[in-house]
């Protein structure tokens, strides 16, 4: 594996701050974005607007939430490149992997309207969430503890206050891992990938998302294998319909003042309250 120097995440720019009828020349950090080319056997199969920290983690993540790869030996090296407009993950899959991605490649060939690649489009934005593990249940002082160890581990937001993480978090090991990103999506591909890199278990915690939770998120965490999300925000409509059909434990809303669980309620200790509002 090659891998560019490290990049800083977090740039200073010059700016005025207004406070009630005064100006004050300043500087603030905000985190850099570029461009990720994420590339199989030297074709380009995506390009993403990233932070430029846990690339390695970001390629393999990424490629499994895709179903272009389904463990870590199914790509055979991973190269990240500085390119003159951005950053390249340059991976080589093994034969069968890639004569998979080609053929998919061959079958959604052709011009999309909605956003999404290929005549398929419309059917893959809402594809069934692959069913998860059983998995195990947890407390509810066990989610607060889990949602309050995030901030500490956010460097990057502690610095900008403009990005998203994703975390997870154990009973016995606390908070596991944790990644952050200008993009929600990229923060949890970047999780993804330390978890299956580290053959680390999805099912034996909790999957913690800084942001809002939308079906991909949902569909990722469920390729991902995590049986329960908690999240600081409300799910939408279809990440829930997701999250059902998957048998995922979706907990929204956690704040220290408490949570809701929209799903598989059974994963969530029974000596929690339950209040019909």
């Amino acid at each position: 594996m090659r891998c560019l120097p490290v990049t800083d995440s977090a740039v200073p720019v010059a700016r005025v701050a207004w406070r009630g009828e005064s100006a004050q020349d300043g500087v603030r950090r905000v985190p850099r974005e570029t461009a990720v080319a994420l590339t199989y056997n030297r074709t380009t199969h995506a390009v993403m607007l990233a932070s430029p920290a846990d690339l390695e983690d970001f390629a393999y993540g990424f490629s499994l939430s895709e179903g272009i790869i389904q463990r870590v030996s199914d790509i055979l090296a991973v190269d990240v490149i500085e390119v003159p407009d951005g950053i390249e993950c340059r991976m080589d899959l093994d034969a069968d992997r890639l004569d998979a991605l080609t053929k998919r490649q061959r079958r959604l060939a052709g011009p999309s309207g909605c956003g999404l690649c290929g005549l398929d489009s419309l059917a893959a934005a809402i594809r069934p969430a692959p069913p998860v593990p059983t998995g195990r249940s947890f407390t509810p002082a066990m989610v607060h503890e889990a949602m309050r160890a995030m901030p500490n581990a956010q460097s990057l937001n502690a610095q900008t206050h403009a990005v998203h993480a994703a975390a997870f978090w154990t009973p016995e090991r606390g908070l596991v891992a944790l990644r952050e990103d200008v993009g929600r999506h990229n923060a949890l591909d970047k999780l993804s990938g330390a978890l299956l890199r580290g053959a680390i278990p999805a099912a034996e915690g909790l999957l913690l998302l800084s942001s809002r939770v939308s079906v991909e998120m949902v569909q990722k965490a469920a390729t991902l294998g995590a049986p329960v999300i908690v999240a600081v925000s409300a799910p939408t409509s279809l990440a829930i319909e997701a999250a059902a059909q998957a048998g995922i434990t979706l907990v929204g809303i956690a704040r220290p003042d408490g949570f809701e669980v929209f799903t598989q309620l059974d994963r969530i200790s029974t000596r929690m309250a339950r209040h019909v509002a």
